[in-house]
């Protein structure tokens, strides 16, 4: 195999795995995650039963695809099911999977992968008629340092480049990025005025490689936008955690066998979510705009016509059997 080719080769597998997802062979494996309980009601409008855990579609070819719906809010009422979606890569979504995808009545469908993940993990793969709107959201080098770090397969030059705190550092670095990067703002304030100008008849969603960084900031925003108590919208966020745990698993130990890490678990704290990173985008927020709800009129632009009509749109009251976290 030519050296190009073998860059190549390498590339598609840190690609898979840099962000979290896993590879396409190793997708049938992967077991459903035992401790998320997982409801799948394609039913838009009123808001339906809530099993009290992130509501997860299933599907074969995409682990972290959620329906954002369901949670309370301070008003009393709860978001409603079939509105906003968010997901993981869509790359690898089987004809099974398109057949869920077009159930749900999909509108609009964001990809926030800059052009260098899909250059490696490929297009969305999406219903016929359905076209992806590309915003590529800056991941602040993250993608071409850790390729390069293990590229290598020299367990030195990784840990020189991970170790000692350095890789959850380089996600901190990112999640400020989130916020700092005026490019970044203006891609985050078009999908949620996507999501306003939405009806009960068409869908939105978001997504990015592993579903838990680019999109989790986008879910938790339009959570506390909604009026959903800060403790819940940060448990949907860090929930990636759990839902992931067994694909990321089986990333580190192929990596493993295949020679490329001695030590894989260098690679967690780029797999994982953490309070620490979410921390890290809200002191950048009130650092920069003072308070959530600032940064929500000041730095996305959303005035006051727009966030009610992300209230009126997305959030219902609960019928009589329903159950929403609290």
């Amino acid at each position: 195999m030519s050296r190009n080719r073998v860059r190549l080769a390498t590339g598609a597998v840190v690609s898979a795995l840099l962000l979290g997802a896993p590879p396409a062979s190793a997708l049938a494996e992967v077991p459903a995650p035992g401790t998320v309980q997982v409801r799948h009601d394609r039913q838009a409008g009123p808001v339906g039963h809530h099993v009290g855990a992130p509501r997860l579609i299933p599907l074969e070819g995409a682990v972290n695809f959620r329906d954002v719906g369901g949670y309370r809010t301070y008003g009393g009422g709860a978001v409603r099911h079939g509105l906003v979606y968010r997901a993981d890569g869509l790359g690898r979504l089987t004809d099974p999977d398109l057949l869920t995808l077009k159930g749900l009545r999909l509108g609009k469908v964001i990809d926030y992968r800059v052009p260098v993940e899909v250059q490696y993990d490929g297009r969305d793969r999406l219903p016929p008629g359905l076209a992806v709107t590309e915003r590529p959201v800056n991941d602040s080098g993250l993608y071409g340092q850790m390729m390069a770090a293990i590229a290598t397969a020299d367990p030195v030059r990784q840990e020189a480049a991970l170790g000692g705190g350095k890789g959850a550092a380089l996600m901190r670095s990112v999640y400020r990025t989130l916020i700092s990067d005026p490019a970044n703002t203006a891609q985050f304030a078009a999908t949620f005025r996507d999501i306003a100008r939405g009806s009960s008849r068409s869908a939105v969603l978001f997504h990015c490689t592993s579903g838990k960084d680019r999109s989790g900031w986008t879910s938790y925003v339009l959570l506390r936008a909604l009026g959903v108590p800060e403790r819940t919208a940060r448990a949907d966020y860090l929930a990636s955690n759990t839902i992931r745990a067994a694909a990321d698993a089986k990333v580190r130990e192929g990596l493993r066998q295949a020679g490329l890490m001695q030590h894989p678990e260098l690679l967690i704290p780029l797999q994982e979510v953490r309070d620490d990173y979410l921390d890290t985008a809200l002191a950048e927020v009130t650092a920069r705009y003072g308070s959530l709800h600032s940064y929500l009129k000041r730095g996305l632009g959303l005035d006051l016509r727009t966030l009610a009509k992300l209230q009126t749109q997305l959030v219902g009251r609960p019928g009589p059997a329903s159950h929403v976290t609290p």
